[in-house]
């Protein structure tokens, strides 16, 4: 390897591969091999990936290494190695949701983010695995292999974003596409010691839209992040829920420190429902807390706005819908459902209209709740989630059926309020697991929450090496 490059490919930023590929100092494919040795080594350790094909890979970074021989990259990620989630379709492929229960039907056409990253040439290395419908907040799945956290194989990456987690953890390549419903992105990026934004609702078109629903990048570090949303957030009109395109300025993400200055940020250390904030995960960000005054910024308590009855009602809501997905399945189809989350959408069977009705309207409660919260401040700071990574095998922390969500009491309001929100870490449990701090920001506020969290970046205390694979880690320590 040129002295110029002493860290393995597989561990450089997108910034940087793309910027060797323009100097020629380095070639997609050989990247692309370097990823795809690294996954070999880990992934019979993690179970990340779905639809791993080393070789389709290689032919794309063929091509990409051609585009850039001519001088003529298909856009701002060509070459850059990019995982994305079982639930984002990609053409030809099937799209099992994470459930052994969906019939295996290749997908007539690529989702809006898997064609945009496409269409800049990206090189698709795999897609990654998820929870059954994307309802749990952990790895475990009727149709993939139980995934695992990298930092920790005995413990969850979270969900439903696990594999993409687990993936950016482990050094699959720099760049990892992710979903968010309720915490989706954020609850995995946050045990699992890497970087996310969701998005404002909208900002990056997605097929199918849903209430809530965002897709959003994630990656080791906030540039790779920012450069991500340069593409992902191109417009796609089958998004009906999609906001209107604007050229946002995503190479700004980096105001440095000085964006901090002044800033009038709330700190929330309960979330006012669910579990209680463990105090590893209080003290972490308390600490982040400290710094960001340090740095100029005015830090003042926020109370809680979510109640039990929100979290509860949206519960409920859920419940309901995964009951009506489930009773149109024939008996035999819905025995292959995660028992977890059949007892879980089963447990709706005798709500009435009335019920149904007060259960949905807490999703708007929650939205005025937030919004009115977060008025008095420009961002607001918080745990991601009360507790670090729980076991794997686990579907939830509580691993109760009847109390599912109690661990997104800080996350599902931006979800439902329609505003950006990011996952940092900032520190370490005494057991070495990641603490994921959150930092949320005004509805189409994207870029700040991005500045924001790179200032963090910049003054957080020192991050410990990433986690390598087993067989690696032993060398090491030789």
């Amino acid at each position: 390897m040129s002295e110029q490059y002493p860290h393995a490919l597989h561990e450089l930023s997108a910034a940087e591969l793309v910027a060797a590929y323009r100097r020629r100092d380095l070639s997609p494919v050989e990247v692309t091999q370097s990823v795809l040795g690294h996954i070999e080594r880990w992934e019979s350790h993690l179970n990340a990936l779905y639809l791993l094909r080393p070789e389709q890979a290689l032919q794309q970074a063929r091509a990409s290494e051609a585009r850039w021989l001519r001088g003529e990259p298909a856009g701002p990620l060509d070459g850059v190695p990019v995982t994305i989630k079982d639930n984002i379709a990609t053409q030809g492929d099937p799209t099992p949701l994470g459930t052994a229960a969906v019939e295996l039907v290749p997908a007539p056409a690529d989702a809006p983010p898997a064609a945009r990253l496409k269409e800049t040439g990206a090189v698709l290395v795999a897609k990654t695995t998820m929870p059954d419908y994307g309802m749990l907040s952990s790895g475990l799945s009727s149709f993939h292999q139980l995934a695992r956290n990298p930092w920790d194989r005995s413990k969850t990456p979270g969900g439903s974003s696990a594999g993409a987690g687990a993936a950016a953890a482990a050094g699959y390549g720099p760049l990892h596409l992710g979903t968010d419903i309720g915490g989706s992105l954020r609850l995995p990026a946050g045990w699992c010691g890497i970087f996310t934004l969701k998005p404002s609702l909208g900002r990056i078109p997605i097929d199918p839209p849903y209430m809530g629903r965002a897709a959003g990048p994630m990656t080791r570090t906030v540039a790779d992040s920012a450069l991500l949303m340069q593409v992902l957030s191109l417009p796609d009109a089958r998004d009906s829920m999609s906001l209107p395109w604007q050229d946002i300025a995503w190479a700004q993400f980096d105001q440095g420190v000085e964006k901090l200055k002044g800033l009038r940020i709330g700190l929330m250390l309960e979330a006012g429902c669910g579990l209680a904030v463990e105090p590893e995960v209080r003290a972490a960000v308390e600490h982040a807390a400290r710094l960001f005054e340090r740095a100029g910024a005015v830090v003042a308590p926020m109370k809680p706005f979510m109640t039990q009855a929100m979290l509860d009602g949206m519960d409920r809501f859920w419940r309901m819908r995964s009951h009506i997905d489930m009773k149109a399945l024939p008996p035999a189809v819905k025995a292959r459902v995660l028992p977890y989350i059949q007892q879980w959408g089963d447990s709706a069977a005798g709500m009435g209209g009335e019920a149904v009705f007060k259960a949905f309207s807490q999703f708007h409660a929650t939205r005025l709740a937030a919004v009115a919260a977060g008025r008095a401040f420009d961002y607001v700071i918080s745990p991601t989630s009360p507790v670090p990574a729980f076991p794997a095998e686990l579907p939830s922390p509580t691993n109760d059926p009847l109390r599912p969500l109690e661990h997104i009491g800080f996350t599902v309001p931006y979800n439902m309020s329609e505003q950006p929100a990011s996952s940092i870490n900032c520190g370490y449990t005494a057991l070495g697991l990641p603490i994921g701090l959150q930092i949320a920001g005004a509805r189409f506020d994207d870029l700040g929450v991005l500045q924001v969290s790179r200032a963090f970046e910049l003054i957080r205390d020192a991050q410990r090496p990433w986690p390598q694979p087993p067989s690696e880690a032993l060398h090491h320590v030789d």
